[in-house]
């Protein structure tokens, strides 16, 4: 489904992503880890169309060149992402979140009946559906991080980046997102590239897992080779205990 090849991103004399390939199948979940500055989230940025790679660097989604698009055009071709950062419209209603991920963030082919049912379908998906009235803003952390979900779900994406959604959560709160990334796999067939620091919940839901250190690819395997493998604990895994 994704293909990203030779991807390299400078910022002056910083090269943030050097040289990374990797694919991501259909319904697949992979997991992206490494250390603070390793160029996780640039490389999100990068496959999303908020940055351009260097010159050579190629990332192609389901036979379509992404490289020089722009970011509206690259989720109309179903590539769809959360932030760091929870990033909800806050004086619109939970219901009208979810219509405006459907009406804006898909193929642009939607009217708002059908976005209407999409947003219900949507929240229903991730348990906020008693709450489509509430005011965004008025929600705690982790319900603004499953309506992202859900206005994300809204516009029917093939592959989701999600980008660290379960930071600052209890570990129940966890639990409970990591069940609805589970099932969007499961249920929807939603490819799923997740950006996490919390080991447990990454590695107890990713098919795959790969590895960036200062930018460069480290490894890519199974959580349990990950886990295992030398050069991934010396850089990364290791520091925390």
């Amino acid at each position: 489904m994704l293909e990203v090849s030779d991807v390299t991103k400078k910022f002056g004399g910083l090269t943030a992503v050097d040289d990374v390939a990797f694919t991501i199948g259909e319904a697949e979940i992979v997991g992206l880890i490494g250390p603070n500055g390793a160029g996780k989230t640039t490389l999100f940025n990068t496959i999303t169309g908020i940055y351009q790679p260097e010159q050579g660097g190629d990332i192609d989604f389901d036979g379509v060149q992404l490289v020089g698009k722009e970011t509206h055009v690259i989720a109309r071709e179903g590539v769809v992402r959360t932030f760091q950062i929870v990033r909800v419209f806050g004086e619109m209603t939970v219901f009208e979140n979810a219509v405006a991920g459907a009406l804006f963030g898909g193929d642009g082919s939607v009217d708002r009946s059908t976005a209407e049912e999409k947003a219900h379908e949507a929240l229903e998906f991730v348990g906020l559906a008693s709450q489509a009235d509430t005011e965004a803003s008025a929600l705690p952390v982790a319900r603004q991080k499953q309506l992202e979900l859900a206005r994300a779900l809204a516009s029917e994406p093939k592959l989701l980046l999600l980008d660290e959604i379960a930071s600052g959560l209890t570990p129940g709160e966890v639990d409970e997102l990591t069940e609805i990334i589970r099932r969007i796999r499961d249920e929807r067939g939603i490819a799923i590239f997740w950006v996490e620091h919390i080991m447990d919940a990454i590695m107890d839901v990713a098919d795959r897992i790969i590895v960036l250190n200062s930018g460069r690819k480290i490894a890519d395997g199974t959580p349990a080779e990950v886990q295992e493998n030398e050069t991934v604990i010396e850089a990364y895994l290791g520091a925390s205990t």
